[in-house]
């Protein structure tokens, strides 16, 4: 689907579980589109709604633009409107933020994801927030906004995204801070806009963010754990608070097992051994180099056969 407008946006059900996806490589560095189209079926299996390309998860800042518009085409042919596509976006000025939205656009996504620079000259509050301004109101797209918090070596200020929260071209929050100020900050744009949706990415604390008002997940992890994070909001919104913290401790189980423990020493290259074994991925490449450990392999083997009934529902 294209989306355009306020009214295709509530069409297409903007909450939920999302997956903020991994990018499958071949051996030589290109998409596997074949891959691709596995891990578009899996997702709809898990009950995810919508998919964030080219995120962290999704090395999109380290994806050579012609890999990056290979992947997006994949998944919007293969996908044919079945799940909301959001692509990163993410530059180091509003004209290039622009330039990559046109592009994501003609490859058919529906919503252009912007996170804070990687690098940016005379960069000061009032710089920030007229990079964010300008992109927001001339995107060819609506637009979400990536909230990495202190995760990112540019810290966009509460202010700023006071600001771009409350643009009308923007369609969501992707909140991965885990700070409770930038939350609030949040949760007061969507009471001035209703029409804000918040997704929480902080996915080792979704009931907290769900207990107060967010209206879904954007899971790093939404490739394995997305039917067990949908159990959670049900719980959540059953008012069954101490079935939901049951279930975020399981899925916090899971992902320590995946990703190596709670220092998350594998991550990528775990997440993508995993898919690799249930037959998703042909290879576990990752551009930043993560390894695997003995001990993150045994862990994934254990994933395999405890937690079954909920990577492949």
């Amino acid at each position: 689907m294209t989306i355009n407008t306020w009214a295709d946006l509530a069409v297409a059900g903007i909450g939920g579980v999302w997956s903020a996806a991994p990018t499958p490589f071949t051996d030589d560095w290109k998409v596997d589109t074949e891959s691709v189209k596995r891990m578009v079926d899996h997702h709809l299996r898990l009950g995810v709604r919508g998919l964030f390309l080219g995120g962290t998860c999704g090395e999109g800042p380290l994806l050579p633009d012609r890999e990056r518009h290979r992947l997006v085409q994949a998944v919007v042919e293969h996908g044919r409107g079945r799940l909301v596509v959001a692509v990163q976006v993410t530059d180091n000025s509003a004209l290039r933020i622009l330039d990559n939205i046109q592009g994501a656009r003609d490859d058919g996504a529906d919503i252009a994801v912007i996170a804070p620079p990687y690098f940016m000259s005379n960069m000061n509050p009032q710089t920030l927030q007229d990079l964010y301004v300008q992109a927001i109101r001339e995107s060819a797209l609506p637009v979400g906004i990536y909230d990495r918090g202190t995760y990112s070596p540019i810290l966009i200020p509460e202010s700023v995204l006071a600001v771009a929260y409350r643009e009308e071209n923007v369609a969501l929050v992707k909140d991965s801070s885990g700070q409770p100020r930038r939350r609030d900050v949040a949760l007061a744009a969507r009471a001035a806009r209703p029409e804000l949706r918040l997704l929480d990415g902080d996915e080792f604390h979704c009931v907290e963010y769900l207990q107060a008002g967010y209206d879904g997940l954007l899971l790093g992890g939404g490739v394995f754990n997305g039917y067990l994070a949908g159990k959670i909001i049900a719980a959540v919104k059953a008012g069954d608070i101490a079935l939901a913290e049951q279930l975020q401790d399981r899925m916090n189980r899971m992902m320590w097992d995946v990703y190596g423990g709670k220092n998350i020493a594998c991550w990528l290259a775990g997440l993508k051994k995993l898919l690799v074994a249930m037959g998703i991925f042909r290879t576990w490449k990752n551009i930043p180099g993560y390894g695997l450990t003995d001990e993150c392999r045994q862990a994934i083997e254990r994933v395999l056969v405890e937690d079954r009934e909920v990577l492949l529902p």
